[in-house]
């Protein structure tokens, strides 16, 4: 006799229980009409994930509690299907992150995460109490397991549900993305979870959540490590997998979605990212300067496709110091894509504010100080437009020059919310040119001219900077990999640029403090990753 087991890849939101059940019901309803057995939704799917300190409070539990309730009553008439939902559950005045089988109109059992993680972006341990008790359920003679999501990174949990019966292994997930994240979960999971003999059903949680992105890619390994479906990366999906026991066969719905590549999975991940935060939260519309340059035409595109034309409006706010060639390419790339377009001219703004500081500064050279204040310009005519109009600004600063702090405070940094700051700079061309490849919307001319900030009189960034070549390869060993100045050294690249780039990096923490929350697709991204003093007198 055979099982369906269907993985509902859904996207919950943190804290709309009644969306979130609303969201498992209809899953639910499409996977038994497909002939389910068992439905498999996301880590703490109810709630979402994570709800951080939301868990702390006793009335979050009690409106939990209730959305259970009423999510086990809704699937009543769903006769002989088992759904598994996560939830927080209070026992004994102890917190735990669970999952409960529903079936029939009851609650057929809970089981408690054991592995709690506490590194990276995780700190389940502020949260929740572990538990090391087993669950399994038999449907049609086949042993389900429960583990959850950090669960099955050790090799405890799995053994324990081995131990108890267990020859399926289910497995609700809130792994959030970064690069090359898919083949490590495949890793980990043939480690820990096949090498044991059970096969298994990863189940992982899609949408936007502040600055970590979920992006699906749930899957299916039978008991050699075999890969027997994928499902989609950054959208919602939902497949049914048949099992001869328990060895899974080959999806009945839509079986392995090809592998994209990395610079499609890290531009669909951006759009995910910034749809969620920005339908979430509620905002109309959202505002973006636009330069002329790589990085606010890489956000623009990533905006239009994430909410739709109609939603973006871009502001070009020349200077004196701006070239001819930046606005022509900002007109043609606006018509291109059909957003809203207005022209400010900071001219008078700046005259004012050097007539202001006149006497103050007499005598002095102009600095990176006149170049700030046009920044700053920038960043209080964008903020005003945003309050008057309700549309929120995205930033269109990337990972190397919050690094190093190329990047003014209420200046280009003001704004809600950072699309790209996780996003090196050599990468940025990379993912236009992707985006090219769908459909040519970024003018050619702004990927091949020098990048500049045009804030003095002929600049380019290679005027302050290393060739970013050099600088996100440092960036990458030092901040992300951890390495140290003498790792550095040995891959080759000069000590002046090492010394000076890790500097600034050190330097310049305070800045990214005060930086809006963005997307995060790296491993380790600044913000909830990167968690450095900024008094400080380490120096390696």
């Amino acid at each position: 006799m055979t099982v369906k087991v269907a993985i509902a890849q859904i996207n919950s939101t943190v804290g709309d229980i009644a969306g979130n059940r609303a969201r498992i019901v209809a899953f639910s309803r499409r996977a038994a009409a497909q002939g389910a057995d068992i439905v498999v939704t996301p880590e703490l799917s109810l709630v979402g994930y994570s709800p951080e300190d939301l868990l702390l409070r006793e009335s979050f539990y009690d409106k939990t509690a209730e959305g259970l309730v009423a999510l086990t009553a809704e699937l009543a008439d769903l006769r002989d299907v088992h759904v598994l939902v996560g939830h927080p559950t209070l026992r004994d005045g102890l917190r735990f992150n669970a999952a409960s089988v529903i079936v029939n109109g009851a609650v057929l059992g809970t089981y408690c995460k054991y592995e709690l993680p506490n590194d990276a972006v995780f700190d389940e341990k502020r949260y929740f109490s572990s538990s090391d008790v087993p669950f399994v359920f038999e449907v049609k003679g086949v042993r389900f397991g429960v583990n959850i999501c950090e669960d099955t990174w050790f090799s405890h949990a799995p053994a324990r549900a081995r131990a108890a019966g267990a020859q399926v292994l289910l497995v609700p997930n809130g792994s959030p993305y970064h690069m090359h994240k898919q083949q490590l979960r495949y890793d980990v999971m043939r480690a820990n979870v096949t090498s044991q003999g059970l096969s298994l059903v990863f189940t992982n949680l899609v949408g936007g959540q502040d600055e970590l992105i979920f992006d699906g890619n749930s899957f299916v390994l039978d008991q050699q490590g075999q890969v027997k479906a994928q499902l989609s990366h950054a959208q919602e999906d939902l497949q049914v997998i048949e099992f001869d026991g328990a060895t899974p066969l080959a999806s009945s719905t839509s079986g392995i979605t090809p592998t994209l590549s990395l610079e499609a999975q890290v531009y669909q991940a951006l759009v995910l990212g910034v749809r969620d935060y920005i339908g979430k939260n509620g905002f109309p519309h959202v505002l973006l300067g636009l330069s002329g340059g790589v990085d606010s035409a890489l956000v623009l595109a990533i905006a239009v496709d994430a909410l739709g034309a109609d939603k973006v409006r871009c502001i070009m706010m020349p200077s004196p110091y701006t070239a001819e060639i930046s606005w022509v390419d900002s007109r043609d790339m606006v018509a291109r894509l059909g957003v809203r377009y207005d022209e400010i001219s900071i001219n008078n703004c700046f005259s004012a504010f050097k007539n202001t500081l006149a006497t103050e500064f007499q005598g002095l050279a102009e600095d990176t100080t006149e170049e700030n204040i046009q920044a700053r310009i920038r960043g209080t005519l964008l903020m005003a437009l945003s309050n008057k109009y309700g549309s929120i600004v995205l930033t269109t600063g990337n990972k190397s020059e919050m690094a190093v702090g190329y990047c003014t405070l209420y200046g280009d940094m003001a704004g809600g919310f950072a699309v790209i700051k996780d996003i090196a700079k050599t990468l940025v061309y990379r993912l236009c040119a992707y985006r090219n490849t769908l459909s040519e919307v970024i003018p050619t001319r702004i990927l091949t001219r020098p990048p500049s900030a045009e804030l003095r009189p002929d600049q380019v960034d290679q005027d302050s900077l290393p060739p970013y070549e050099v600088l996100d390869g440092i960036m990458q060993m030092y901040m992300e990999e951890n390495r140290s100045i003498a790792e550095i050294e040995a891959a080759g690249y000069n000590s002046a640029d090492i010394a000076r780039i890790t500097r600034l990096i050190k330097i310049n923490e305070y800045k990214r403090r005060q930086a809006p929350v963005g997307c995060r697709v790296t491993h380790r991204a600044f913000g909830r990753d990167w968690r450095y003093p900024i008094t400080s007198k380490f120096s390696e």
